[in-house]
């Protein structure tokens, strides 16, 4: 079978490549599901935002200790197995969260320790499961592999959130015992995933070693402009973790409108990612990276001006679909640039910055929402992005007029470093 002949969903005949992608979506589904319902417990437990934004601190803080070392760990050690790991520790957190339903759960403290555990396995999933997709499929094939493996993760974030939803009608105990069932379905098929091609070095863990991503990213212009910009821009725009406030105290409806409101952005962004999929990105990249945030920023703003179920749908469909196309570009231009042999780390790197977008931004939000209110606090958020972007244009100009992507067509050795003398100038 040639790989060139691969076009839209050929990629799926690469079994592994299919194992992968659909443990990816139940493991997804499962996380989804459980981050609605822990919104909702916890918010009704509570009744104070802040507590909103301590879900994502808890995750966050391990996360953040742990990410670098977990870069290394992928670089010398199977991605595959780390990721497998990594769903066995998120199966044990769902059935945490189901026993401590069951005993009649009247404080949170519990809820934020087992987030805690579920964040450090997160640690260690995440730059296995960002570099282990050049292992699956051929170079060729990737920017096709990356938009159905996002698109992938956005269908369950739709599917999740509005079925979390619906299943928290009937009680958090279901919804717990649901999550368990699809990560155990998932850690089967991630166990059937069989990937090929990892350039692992037998390196002793040292802190030269463990900083040789940030090195390496900060020598990389384009690659530090593209996801420091993703840092702020959804740093300041992590409305997604206020929602369960929103859909309660200003538009009035209960968990499955939570569901739906949580739905929207994924919705927009599994859309975009499989127009992605057929319709690659290829021309002025930069152009279209910034677009997006700027989109992700505006409609923000939009969410933050309305009272409407409607408009807020719509504005948070934006939201989605603006953060697709800046993680997509993002996503391709760091793991082209990037040899094989640091590409777990630099993967860390990255997710670093995803992380502290995503759980500290939630933090921030949960934050200025207690100090200046939940509208005012969203409005904050969206201009603030809008801002960034427009600085990130300014300020990397390598990033803002690239055309196309670097090294795109480069041949998959060269680009898996070939050993260390490539590995070396390009890190020096």
């Amino acid at each position: 079978m040639s790989s060139n002949n691969l076009t839209g969903l050929g990629v799926l005949r690469h079994r592994s490549f299919a194992f992968y992608l659909a443990a990816r979506l139940l493991s997804a589904v499962a996380v989804q599901i459980q981050s609605v319902a822990i919104g909702w417990q916890v918010y009704a437990l509570t009744g104070d935002v802040f507590d909103l934004g301590l879900i994502g601190l808890a995750q966050f803080a391990p996360f953040f200790a742990l990410i670098l070392f977990a870069g290394q760990a992928a670089d010398r050690f199977d991605r595959r197995r780390i990721i497998t790991v990594g769903l066995a520790v998120e199966l044990l957190c769902s059935l945490l969260l189901l026993a401590f339903t069951v005993s009649g759960l009247t404080v949170v403290w519990p809820v934020f320790a087992v987030l805690v555990l579920f964040g450090s396995a997160r640690a260690f999933m995440m730059p296995a499961q960002q570099a282990i997709l050049m292992n699956l499929v051929p170079q060729d094939s990737f920017s096709k592999a990356v938009a159905l493996s996002s698109s992938s993760f956005h269908v369950a974030v739709i599917v999740g959130p509005t079925l979390g939803g619906l299943l928290y009608l009937a009680g958090s105990k279901i919804v717990y015992s649901t999550v368990g069932a699809l990560l155990l379905v998932s850690l089967v098929l991630m166990s059937l995933v069989r990937a090929t091609r990892q350039a692992r070095r037998a390196e002793p863990t040292s802190w030269s070693a463990v900083l040789e991503g940030l090195r390496f990213v900060w020598s990389k212009p384009a690659v530090l402009g593209a996801i420091s910009l993703d840092l702020f821009a959804v740093l300041f725009g992590g409305a997604v973790a206020l929602l369960p406030a929103y859909a309660r105290d200003v538009l009035h409806a209960g968990p499955t409108g939570l569901g739906l409101l949580r739905t929207a952005p994924a919705a927009g962004a599994a859309i975009t990612a499989g127009v992605l999929a057929f319709r690659p990105i290829t021309r002025q990249v930069g152009r279209w990276m910034f677009g997006g945030v700027a989109v992700f920023g505006l409609a923000t703003i939009a969410l933050g001006q309305t009272r409407s179920f409607t408009v807020a749908l719509i504005a948070l469909f934006l939201v989605g679909a603006g953060d697709m196309v800046s993680v997509y570009i993002r996503h391709i231009l760091v793991q082209f640039e990037t040899p094989d042999s640091i590409r777990g780390r630099v993967s860390a790197v990255n997710a670093v910055f995803i992380g502290a977008s995503n759980e500290l931004g939630e933090f921030e939000s949960g934050l200025t929402a207690s100090w200046f209110g939940l509208l005012p606090a969203i409005l904050l958020g969206g201009s603030a992005t809008v801002v960034v972007a427009a600085l990130w244009a300014l300020g990397f100009p390598v990033l803002s007029r690239m055309d196309r992507f670097p090294h795109a067509k480069r041949d998959p050795e060269q680009s898996a470093g070939g050993g260390g003398t490539t590995e070396a100038a390009a890190t020096t």
